[in-house]
């Protein structure tokens, strides 16, 4: 059943006009970014320090350019369609006036978007590292935020590392938007409340300003030795953000 679950939403979700939009808008930025990168060849590890782009950095910094466009339009445009746009058209309760546990469904539908943005972020990866084989000059070895010079193998484990903890981070940040998207009344309430939510979370705490700069902070982690950002930080938020959904998704009620 869960299978049957799973496809159903994949199907919805690349049936929705919304869907095509965002991907459209996303693909644009890449080539625009590409080109970009030809022309300049000159990138920021963060506002303070900026780096020459070769065969070996590409990748990361190609995500560092593109990461706002993510964690602001892809993210929560997706969830709150997901979330709260089926809610309020009703399509929702089409599918639960079916024998489907509630709580399956909220696992199906965060699987599934988190399933998008790991394809988006695999698609980036590909394009960024081709760009550096490409485009970029090469070099046998690069200087990385905190003056960490690695080689080739060295570059793509750091790539994929960073990879990694930015999905984590997204991961974080779908989480926390369809709280938002099922508590708010409509979906343009849901991108609005999430978007706040990101911004908001650099008030709250210079800790939570990965939310907003999500690249920078991870290149500043990156640079420290025995970081412990993930344990200490960025998994709590994403186990208790998926406990409020539970909560949220047991109490709700969808088809009254």
């Amino acid at each position: 059943m869960m299978t049957g679950l799973f496809i159903s939403e994949l199907e919805r979700t690349f049936k929705r006009k919304k869907t095509a939009a965002v991907l459209a808008v996303y693909a644009g930025l890449l080539a625009f970014i590409w080109f970009f990168f030809q022309r300049g060849g000159i990138s920021f590890f963060d506002a303070d320090h900026d780096v020459k782009i070769d065969s070996l950095n590409s990748a990361p910094l190609l995500l560092r350019d593109l990461s706002f466009a993510i964690t602001f339009i892809v993210i929560p445009m997706f969830v709150a369609d997901s979330f709260n746009g089926e809610y309020t058209s009703g399509a929702l309760r089409m599918v639960l006036i079916r024998p489907h546990h509630r709580l399956k469904l909220f696992f199906v539908k965060w699987t599934v978007q988190c399933l998008l943005v790991f394809i988006i972020l695999c698609i980036t990866w590909v394009v960024g590292t081709c760009l550096g084989k490409i485009a970029m000059p090469h070099v046998t070895e690069t200087t990385f935020l905190g003056g960490h010079t690695l080689g080739t193998l060295g570059a793509l484990l750091y790539s994929l590392k960073f990879y990694g903890i930015c999905f984590c981070i997204f991961i974080a940040v779908i989480s926390i938007g369809s709280i938002l998207s099922v508590l708010m009344p409509n979906s343009i309430l849901s991108y609005v409340a999430t978007m706040g939510a990101l911004i908001g979370s650099v008030y709250v705490s210079d800790k939570l300003s990965f939310f907003f700069s999500v690249t920078d902070s991870v290149f500043y982690e990156l640079s420290r030795p025995n970081s412990e950002f993930l344990a200490n930080l960025l998994f709590p938020i994403l186990l208790i953000s998926l406990i409020i959904n539970l909560f949220v998704w047991k109490k709700k009620e969808w088809v009254g």
